[in-house]
């Protein structure tokens, strides 16, 4: 699907998108013809390569900087779209961190940091740009959500509850913009061998007391029933998919792509 330009004039804001997930959506949709705004941390400079990279499609696509922390920066980032490209037609909440432990050790600041990056940012982005979807009549809100939010696993306090409350967020958007020609749908990946997913490997196999291949194998993989990390390509195909005219009757939707995790 990424090798057509379903998506030919489209502008799409797509958050930590420097790596990762984020990183395989921008480069899909930029292969489909959008204009992309990728976000992450570190100067433009810094991120230049990464810039052109995306850009090396054909589209325009310009870095932003966006401490997603913050609701001023997040503003200024549709400032810096609108600027760039005019309309704003496609966003993908997808930034997040994570972190591991114990319920009784859980740092408070690693909460609030989850939670204002997993959750809180989603919010902000969405309600900047909302409006102005609403009035052309026509947007894609594609929160990139997790197997977490429907399930739980042990020391993933803040995270599962983030990523539920995402479901939550995304079911409630669907419902206001029904009837503007704006969907908004959540996709629900299990493992993807992500630099997010493998930095928390050592934390796990700590916790738990046991190897990072075992972690892998009898953590992470345990209830993917494939026995297999789901790919960022699968993520960004699916992504694709919820911006074409097939899918504009699916709104308010979570979308697992989790090897059958979620079945059980």
């Amino acid at each position: 699907m990424s090798d057509t330009k379903s998506l030919a004039g489209r502008n799409v804001i797509v958050t930590g998108s420097t790596s990762g997930i984020g990183l395989g959506i921008a480069h899909a949709f930029a292969k489909a013809g959008a204009n992309i705004v990728i976000n992450g941390l570190g100067t433009a400079q810094d991120n230049e390569p990464v810039r052109a990279a995306v850009a090396a499609a054909g589209t325009e696509v310009v870095f932003s900087g966006a401490n997603m922390m913050k609701s001023e920066a997040i503003s200024a980032m549709v400032d810096q779209a609108q600027s760039s490209f005019g309309a704003i037609d496609i966003i993908v909440n997808n930034v997040g961190i994570q972190h591991v432990s114990p319920i009784e050790d859980f740092p408070e600041e690693k909460w609030d940091a989850v939670m204002a990056l997993n959750l809180t940012s989603a919010f902000h982005l969405t309600r900047f740009v909302a409006g102005a979807m609403k009035q052309r009549g026509w947007g894609r809100i594609i929160n990139i959500a997790s197997a977490h939010s429907l399930v739980a696993s042990p020391y993933k306090a803040a995270y599962v509850a983030a990523k539920h409350g995402l479901a939550g967020l995304t079911k409630v958007v669907a419902l206001e913009m029904a009837e503007y020609g704006v969907t908004c749908n959540a996709i629900s990946p299990g493992y993807v061998l992500t630099p997010l997913v493998e930095a928390q490997i050592p934390d796990t196999a700590k916790a738990r007391g046991i190897t990072e291949d075992e972690v892998k194998r009898d953590v992470l993989l345990k209830a993917q029933s494939t026995k297999k990390f789901v790919t960022v390509e699968q993520v960004a195909d699916t992504a694709l998919f919820l911006c074409s005219d097939a899918a504009a009757q699916i709104t308010g939707s979570n979308i697992s792509v989790d090897g059958g995790w979620t079945a059980h």
